[in-house]
């Protein structure tokens, strides 16, 4: 029996598990997935999650119940040893221990790329994860509590400033629906006022939303401006010490919520621990049909997709990657099903190539923007669109019934507005027996 390994459960790893499982035979494969969670997260989602449009776990597919005849293996892959087929596995809880396998797909995806901004690894949180997204939504939801008690002054601005460094689609998206949910909120604080919240973009290039081209990046610019939104192009954050943020442009604020969104950068495991071969970026070196190696020297019984190999882009040309995106990781998935599958049973392989389906990004609720060539959609229009595209593209039937059913709640009802930061420290009100000193 064929022992199939797939590193990471993300897009590209569960679209390879649940296709699989549809084109092999029953004991013709033994199929493992190894995560440390235990689900794949659904992340365009994510900044509805912040807003509180929908609920965190319908942003997460389980592996467990949609792959039936796949094992999850719970906990990080620390070594890939392609010579002797074997992996390590780091679980939880208990000693490391090595997995064998026939055939490795590496789809470990990418991590949030860090810079070294003194105050950043302290003050900072990312938005990759489904947990990541309900913090941030419990701290803004915390911070008006708090700040509706304290008078005009430092300590309430700061608790009400929030700033997104990275202008690309997550933190713009993030932004967007944040900001649309700190607005949302202040009719519901009469002691607070619009002039009160500061919403700052911070972007190192000259422009958002690199994905559409210039002339909508700027559109979303002025319409975040509009709002009462700070954007700053061509700027970094030098420190941001004890939520004190110190901008290149010389401007200074003190922020009582940083969200980090400033890209992506290459797996450790694929770019220090594996014998794979990989490229300057730390991305595994693939074929057009997402085998590892190259035409000249391929490497036999291994395969990578996703937001940690380097794909060739045959549709933009020679010397071309694809961008890692979620359209790209669930196409290259269902291709190498597909691939493996054909591989297994003497069949033909495929290369990839991809047709662009456009570009849509939620701005918080009723505005987005669409881009397909030279067609641009602004506004509502574009927000539906948003909203259609993703709840026929998250896996399951499941899913996209209890997402749809969130919407129309909340479509009559608001959104829910409760915090659930205390979570975070569950023990407290048991320790402290209700006593506030």
């Amino acid at each position: 029996m064929e022992r199939i390994l797939i590193v990471g459960g993300g897009y590209a790893g569960f679209y390879t598990a649940w296709g699989l499982e549809k084109r092999l035979r029953r004991g013709e494969a033994e199929l493992t997935v190894v995560d440390p969670r235990p689900y794949m997260t659904y992340q365009p989602f994510l900044p509805e999650v912040l807003a509180g449009s929908i609920e965190a776990r319908h942003a997460a597919v389980s592996l467990r119940r949609h792959l039936r005849r796949t094992r999850v293996v719970a906990g990080w892959v620390t070594s890939v040893d392609h010579a002797h087929h074997s992996v390590t596995v780091r679980p939880a809880d208990g000693p490391e221990f090595a997995l064998g396998y026939d055939t490795i797909v590496v789809t470990a995806g990418a991590v949030t790329r860090k810079f070294p901004v003194p105050g950043i690894a302290d003050e900072a949180i990312g938005m990759k994860h489904v947990e990541e997204a309900v913090a941030i939504r419990d701290r803004l939801l915390t911070a008006f509590d708090r700040a509706a008690v304290l008078p005009v002054g430092p300590q309430r601005r700061k608790l009400l400033t929030v700033t997104f460094v990275g202008g690309g689609f997550s933190g713009v998206e993030g932004f967007g629906e944040l900001l649309s949910l700190a607005h949302s909120l202040l009719r519901v604080y009469p002691q607070l006022s619009p002039d009160d919240v500061r919403f700052h973009l911070v972007e190192a290039t000259g422009r958002i939303l690199p994905e559409v081209t210039a002339e909508p990046g700027k559109w979303v610019v002025r319409s975040l401006e509009r709002r009462g939104a700070h954007v700053h192009l061509d700027t970094v954050v030098t420190s941001a010490v004890d939520g004190h943020v110190v901008l290149s442009n010389g401007e200074e604020f003190d922020s009582g919520l940083i969200v980090w969104t400033a890209g992506n950068a290459a797996n450790p495991v694929v770019d220090h621990h594996t014998d794979l071969p990989d490229d300057e970026r730390g991305l595994v070196v693939v074929r057009a049909d997402l085998r590892v190696g190259t035409d000249a020297e391929p490497v036999p019984g291994a395969w990578a997709a996703g937001d940690d190999a380097a794909v060739p882009d045959l549709v933009a040309g020679a010397g071309a990657y694809t961008v890692p995106n979620a359209q790209h990781a669930v196409r290259q998935g269902k291709l190498l099903a597909r691939n493996i599958a054909a591989s297994l049973h003497g069949g033909a392989v495929e290369p990839y190539r991809h047709h662009s389906l456009g570009s849509v990004a939620t701005l918080g609720l009723g505005r987005g923007v669409f881009q397909y060539r030279r067609l641009t959609i602004k506004g509502l229009p574009a927000w539906l669109m948003h909203r259609g595209y993703h709840v026929l593209a998250v896996p399951s039937w499941e899913r996209k019934i209890r997402v749809l059913a969130l919407w129309l709640t909340a479509a009559v009802f608001g959104r829910d507005i409760v915090s659930l930061a205390a979570v975070e420290h569950p023990r407290d009100a048991f320790v402290s027996g209700g006593d506030p000193k």
